[in-house]
């Protein structure tokens, strides 16, 4: 990319410097009716409506990519603040209950990961009645738990693979649309057979304003992508804490059964 904006600025400065050289004579009256012919007013509007087919193209589809990167910004702030929410609320409840049983009490209906949370853990209990060694129970409940995890990792971090690739193509695809329209200047100062910067600076400008839009879509992509993986990050950590908590929920079942299986084995050894 550096050397690709080299050679776009040797090619700019290239065009500014021609403005040294002698035309060819009856050359300024020839400049001033092709730069009569040019727009004086270079707004950003202006350049774009006489940009060439593909400079727009480049600059609609980039503007369409920024459009899709605040929505994005947008939809998922609110859905992991809702997640994270859900998640805290989880885990104040879980705070207090003794067992599974106090646990499903206390969640009531709850959301789609606490339910299947539980539900993992209550079916292990249930495959594993017969089994008395409890720390492989909780080995493969905490696998569960994993899977779990990994899901709502993916799930939550869905629609961000779009912004990194607005990131890391926008200044590229933008750069394009730079080239595109430095080829179109050369092409017309050729023809026009003059280096007049009257005419030759609506063309830069208007090639440069690609450029300009690729960065206005790339940087808010960067920045809003590492932002959303942090509140992820976080989120999912707050996932781990839940797991975490309803695995200990298990454990003091599962020493609880065993000390019964315990305490019945010692009363019929007595008698």
């Amino acid at each position: 990319m550096k050397r690709l904006l080299q050679y776009l600025v040797i090619s700019i400065i290239a065009l500014l410097a021609a403005q040294s050289v002698s035309a060819a004579p009856g050359s300024p009256a020839l400049d001033a009716a092709i730069a009569a012919t040019k727009p004086h007013d270079l707004s950003v509007w202006t350049m774009f409506v006489n940009a060439d087919i593909v400079v727009k193209i480049v600059m609609i589809g980039l503007l369409l990519a920024s459009v899709a990167t605040w929505t994005i910004l947008i939809a998922k702030s609110i859905e992991l603040r809702r997640a994270r929410d859900r998640v805290l609320s989880a885990i104040a409840r879980l705070s207090e209950a003794r067992g599974l049983a106090e646990a499903r009490l206390a969640l009531g209906g709850g959301d789609r990961l606490t339910q299947s949370l539980l539900s993992e853990a209550t079916r292990e209990m249930k495959l594993s009645s017969d089994i008395i060694a409890a720390p492989g129970v909780k080995e493969r409940i905490a696998s569960c738990y994993g899977e779990i995890e990994r899901a709502q990792a993916l799930a939550i971090k869905r629609g961000t693979g779009l912004l990194a690739s607005v990131g890391s193509t926008a200044p590229f695809i933008g750069l394009f649309g730079t080239v595109w329209g430095i080829m179109n200047s050369f092409i017309g100062i050729s023809k026009a057979q003059t280096t007049n910067l009257a005419v030759v600076a609506p063309g830069i400008a208007e090639a440069l304003l690609a450029t300009a839009v690729g960065l206005f879509a790339a940087i808010p992509a960067v920045l809003i992508y590492n932002h959303l993986a942090r509140q992820a990050s976080a989120y999912l950590e707050l996932v781990s804490n839940l797991s975490g908590e309803l695995l200990r929920i298990v454990s003091r079942d599962l020493d609880r059964a065993g000390h019964a299986a315990d305490t019945t084995s010692k009363i019929h050894a007595a008698e």
